[in-house]
């Protein structure tokens, strides 16, 4: 923006809207009869739903443009958020409850009849994420609103998103996610932001003033266009953007093929280009499937960047400040390309010398890893880099050139870690890895707990860490209380607001002050009712979807979370298994009841995550069709596990099961979210279960198993799970009766190879700690026959957790790395 332009967004400021029941039930009607095209009596419950989000939306876009202006004025640094995955969930809720208008907006729909918990149901999950990775993303984007960091979510507006789950005949199926099917109301297309996107081709070398420039000449080019949706912080003062991106192809039909009679070939590049944004995570056990994902990760990356350099020039003169401006945050190695191509960008189009763009681009560019795995942190053939991203590829080998000349003047490094450093794997087939180049690229990067982050300095990033010993710190994950408490748990937050006050609201870490009430046995009995009618409410879901009858008063034991063998679904089938085969045998023992909640999605080529789903299920069916165990003990595996789903589930929860094999699970945000709201977690010292135990005290949450160090001592010394399980006649039971057929009568050996796995090698320690867990899960039944100890636990575990909010990373990150917002 030019200071002319500047001055005129200011002098054209609205007028504040009043935000009394009377004027909200007004602009409804006016967006029902004038953007709908409806009466009140011919409405619908959509239709009330879009009108509401309309009304809401407008109060929003007054405060972004007004964030957006002071952003100009005050020449703020942005920071621009990289991600593959938003997992936003539905917004109207939220941005009602940021903006303080959930009691007028719920008077003025009632006058029409219209209930707006009714309404707010209505509104499609946003499903852009998978997990932990986008819901950590879109807390960070609602976290940076509410704390004043001037921020840019930048990803993509996948048309599917990731996939809707259905469960038949015990297994997954994937069908299509339709979050768009009748728009987005919530979104602004953003016509004069669209960029070209090249792939294949060739470079070549040209001679311009004396000096050689690279040019890239793309065989193939498709549009990136944006769409912006305002993100909403805490009393609505401060509003940024999440900028997603669609492709489309330059030409939508090839006239002369429709023309010649190919219609569907006419359609091929529209298509083509389309299929970019089309689906969340495409399956990638094929080369096809590899390529998609290499251009979606390509193309929001060089779209964002091309938006970033074209905003900054529109500010700035050159972009000899762009670090001091600019800061852009690589959630884990998807956006990881950014590396290369900032620098083509740099180089190649705005001809600024190789070792000063090299200097920007570190001095932008910050990276978060998310993972251990080695199998996790991307690599790509280079065959398949080189045919689609030519000139990056050059680039890339020029950038490893650089750091391996770094690594071996004045350093004794030997070959093994020289290739440990290297960007090109050469004993895997040749392949770019992206960890790598996300690392030597960023000034900056950061674990995101500090088991994780000790963990990165020894495991993935060992050989890096060694040449910049400085470059590694940690920025512990959390989670925004604004959705995970108060709009999710209103009657915690009502109950702790008559004991506490308000200020907890704009301070979560207030929330220390219930601590004492952990003691005030009146206070207990009220929090374990809120507790009692968040799990009816839950048990009335389950009733309703899976026409299975929980009991409320039972524990509600749950395990929420992507399904992969690391986080150890199977571990807890097994205890369930056991347990069962336990109520069978001794009936007259006191039983403790349960309610055993499983979800979450597999990816689709995942096959042995897609096997424990289905075992999940069919022990369910077994168990819960079995009158002996009567009401003691119940199995239920709800499909389709997404944000809005998650926000009935969290507050029901009595036991959170946090499980992963110790050294795996970088940080964990559910375990967070779940403690928040008063449950009791079970778990390993993994993730951020490690800071857990030191803000809740040992006495408040149950720790078993092996810890990191002896999980690798054990791998390392070839541990299998066959003398573990033989000494257990509690496990070994479990395990011959899954691989028997018990729970599987119509094909007995549906489960043989999953046993098998875990007596011949139990890479992942279900065997190894198993007994711990099974006598950890008895030592919760006994806490949960002394209730007066139970519900204190629970109350302490909400009160303690308020260090544990998305603000406090988001200020961390913002002071320590962006050197942004208003603590710079």
């Amino acid at each position: 923006m030019t200071p002319d332009t500047l001055a005129r967004a200011a002098a054209d400021k609205p007028t504040p809207r009043l935000n009394d029941a009377d004027t909200i039930a007004t602009e409804i009607v006016e967006k029902l009869t004038y953007s709908i095209g409806k009466t009140t009596t011919a409405a619908r419950l959509h239709d009330w739903l879009e009108a509401t989000t309309l009304v809401v939306r407008d109060r929003i876009i007054d405060n972004w443009f007004g964030t957006t202006i002071h952003t100009y004025q005050q020449q703020q640094k942005r920071v621009c958020y990289l991600s593959m995955e938003f997992l936003i969930g539905r917004l109207l809720r939220d941005a009602i409850s940021n903006l303080g208008l959930t009691d007028p907006i719920r008077e003025a729909l009632a006058r029409y009849d219209v209930e707006l918990d009714l309404v707010e149901l209505l509104e499609p999950d946003a499903a852009l994420g998978n997990g932990g990775l986008g819901r950590l993303a879109a807390c960070f984007m609602e976290s940076m609103a509410t704390t004043g960091v001037p921020g840019f979510g930048y990803g993509i507006r996948y048309v599917h998103g990731f996939f809707r789950q259905e469960i038949v005949d015990g297994q997954q199926v994937e069908l299509p996610e339709t979050w768009l099917k009748h728009g987005n109301p919530w979104e602004f297309e953003r016509r004069e932001s669209s960029y070209e996107i090249g792939f294949g081709g060739k470079v070549t070398t040209i001679e311009e003033g004396g000096r050689q420039r690279q040019v890239w000449r793309p065989a193939e080019r498709v549009l990136a266009v944006a769409y912006d949706t305002p993100v909403v912080g805490w009393h609505g003062t401060h509003v940024n953007t999440l900028r997603l991106w669609s492709a489309q192809s330059l030409d939508p039909i090839l006239l002369d093929a429709f023309n010649a009679g190919d219609h569907i070939g006419a359609l091929l590049e529209a298509n083509k280009a389309e299929a970019i944004t089309r689906v969340l995570y495409p399956a990638d056990s094929h080369q096809a499937g590899q390529e998609l994902r290499l251009r979606q990760e390509y193309f929001f990356s060089s779209a964002s960047l091309q938006d970033i350099i074209r905003r900054h020039l529109a500010q700035y003169p050159d972009l000899s400040n762009l670090s001091d401006k600019v800061a852009v945050q690589l959630n884990d190695t998807h956006p990881a390309v950014s590396v290369a191509e900032l620098m083509r960008l740099l180089v190649d189009v705005h001809g600024i010398e190789w070792d000063t763009a090299w200097e920007t681009t570190r001095g932008v560019f910050s990276y978060t890893n998310h993972t251990l795995l080695p199998e996790a942190l991307e690599t790509w053939p280079i065959h398949l880099f080189e045919r689609l991203l030519p000139r990056q590829m050059q680039i890339i080998y020029a950038i490893n050139a650089g750091v391996l000349r770094e690594a071996t003047q004045g350093q004794t490094f030997d070959d093994e870690t020289i290739r440990g450093i290297s960007l090109i794997d050469e004993g895997n087939g040749r392949r770019v890895r992206m960890g790598q180049l996300a690392f030597v690229g960023s000034h900056a990067v950061n674990g995101v707990s500090a088991l994780h982050t000790d963990l990165m300095k020894v495991t993935v990033f060992r050989d890096l860490h060694k040449l910049y010993p400085t470059r590694i710190e940690n920025k512990t994950n959390g989670v925004t209380p604004r959705r995970w408490l108060f709009e999710s748990n209103p009657g915690l937050t009502r109950l702790a607001e008559e004991a506490i006050g308000r200020g907890f609201k704009d301070d979560i870490t207030q929330l220390s002050q219930l601590d004492p009430f952990a003691e005030d046995a009146a206070f207990r009995e009220r929090f374990a009712g809120v507790k009692r009618q968040n799990k009816q409410r839950l048990a009335t879901l389950i009733e309703e979807r899976l026409a299975i009858s929980v009991n409320p008063d039972a524990i509600f034991d749950i395990q929420v979370k992507r399904i992969h063998e690391y986080k150890r679904q199977l571990l807890n089938i097994l205890e369930t298994v056991a347990l069962y085969e336990q109520i069978r045998s001794l009936p007259h023992l006191d039983w403790t009841p349960r309610v055993k909640i499983f979800a979450g999605k597999a990816a689709p080529s995942y096959a042995q995550a897609k096997e424990i789903i289905h075992l999940a299920g069919d022990v369910a069916r077994v168990i819960n069709s079995d009158p002996g165990v009567r009401d003691l003990l119940k199995v239920v595996f709800i499909p389709n596990y997404n944000v809005s789903l998650a926000e009935i589930i969290m507050p029901a929860a009595d036991v959170s099961e946090q499980i992963s094999t110790a050294g795996l699970e970088a940080s964990g945000t559910g375990n967070m979210k779940f403690a928040l709201n008063g449950a009791l977690t079970i778990g390993t010292l993994d993730g951020a279960n490690v800071e857990m135990l030191e803000h809740l005290g040992e006495e408040n949450i149950f720790i078993f198993g092996l810890k990191a160090d002896e999980v690798a001592k054990l791998r390392a010394e070839g541990h299998s799970g066959q003398g573990v399980i033989e000494r257990q006649p509690l496990l070994r039971s479990a395990i011959d009766s899954i691989s028997a057929g018990v729970f599987s009568q119509d094909d007995p050996n549906r489960y043989a190879g999953l046993m098998g796995a875990l007596r011949d090698r139990d890479w992942w320690m279900i065997a190894a700690d198993f007994r711990a867990y099974w006598d950890t899960q008895r030592q919760l039944d006994m806490a949960w026959r002394d209730r007066a100890r139970w519900d204190a636990i629970a109350v302490r575990n909400t009160a303690r957790m308020g260090w544990f909010s998305s603000d406090r990373s988001i200020r961390e990150y913002a002071h320590d790395i962006w050197r942004a917002g208003p603590n710079a």
